[in-house]
């Protein structure tokens, strides 16, 4: 299902604004119409957020699968967007993941970019599974450290099979060369 609702706010979001939003929404399980009005928001139904024409440097879907169309990352590209980062699982469909990636300078996919979470829980299971307290600057500098190793394994093998800057394409084939070397390593594979 495509995200068909979204707020926006004449003046930069307070704490306040985030505070109300997670009231409404993880508390009271409300809809994004009955913030409109309130401090300062508008809400807009009916069209997606991608679709508005606003301007933006960099656009980071992270609501639901499918949510940026074709229609929508050409409204991106027409509205001065050069980087998409993607904060939920699939959140650009295919086709608009083949059209950004030929007209924007930064494509970075939901495996790579929305990695962090599955990191983190992997953290917490290893802190849990030998008994060991990690502060949170200790957690934070771990994930940093997974984060730049996907970032620079994923850039590195896009470079390595000739396609520059294809973060989608690096992350995806190192994936597969782990799994491929894990398989031969352990004796499943002959070749």
């Amino acid at each position: 299902k495509q995200c068909n609702a979204y707020i926006t706010k004449a003046v930069v979001s307070t704490q306040s604004t985030g505070d109300d939003l997670f009231q409404l929404k993880n508390v009271k399980r409300g809809r994004l119409s009955e913030m409109s009005n309130a401090s300062g928001l508008k809400y807009h139904g009916g069209k997606s957020v991608w679709q508005t024409g606003m301007k933006c440097d960099v656009a980071l879907p992270c609501a639901t699968q499918n949510e940026i169309t074709v229609d929508g990352a050409k409204t991106l590209v027409q509205s001065g967007c050069w980087c998409v980062a993607e904060g939920a699982n699939m959140p650009t469909t295919n086709e608009a993941v083949e059209f950004l990636k030929t007209k924007i300078d930064i494509y970075i996919p939901a495996k790579a970019a929305n990695a962090g979470g599955v990191a983190t829980s992997a953290l917490e299971m290893a802190q849990n599974s030998a008994r060991l307290f990690w502060t949170a600057e200790e957690v934070d500098a771990k994930l940093k450290g997974i984060m730049n190793n996907i970032f620079e394994t994923s850039y590195k093998t896009a470079q390595e099979f000739g396609r520059p800057y294809d973060l989608q394409f690096g992350a995806n084939a190192a994936g597969f060369l782990k799994v491929y070397k894990a398989y031969k390593a352990m004796g499943y594979l002959k070749f």
